[in-house]
């Protein structure tokens, strides 16, 4: 991916492989449904969307993965403890391995625990 431009969420996500542009379609879709109020954004050149002014999550393609990004609190670590064992987590990413299926729910879970945070 050369470009780093992206003015829109479909301009970043029309440039990959049509098997990730549906994974990404996917989390936006569940995105927007968990939280119709959040503002589609591009922020460090990835896709984003906000709750006023804070980042509810931001999503991102790699060649063998996709991940969710936010600052996670040590709330929503200890709440998804079990969730996330075995998957690759930082303080700040959890990469979803492009060799399994989307764990929707848990990604829903994952929505609908950061809106509360970003409204409290």
């Amino acid at each position: 991916m050369a470009k780093t431009d992206y003015q829109s969420i479909d301009e970043y996500q029309d440039v990959f492989p049509a098997e990730m542009q549906i994974r990404l379609q996917t989390i936006r879709d569940i995105i927007k449904k968990q939280a119709p109020e959040a503002t589609e954004v591009i922020s460090y050149q990835i896709p984003a969307f906000k709750l006023g002014k804070q980042f509810l999550i931001y999503y991102a393609g790699f060649a063998q993965h996709l991940t969710l990004s936010s600052p996670w609190s040590a709330a929503f670590l200890q709440h998804f403890s079990k969730e996330l064992e075995g998957m690759k987590v930082s303080k700040s990413v959890i990469q979803f391995p492009l060799n399994k299926p989307l764990p929707l729910d848990f990604i829903k879970a994952i929505i609908a625990f950061r809106k509360q945070e970003c409204e409290a």
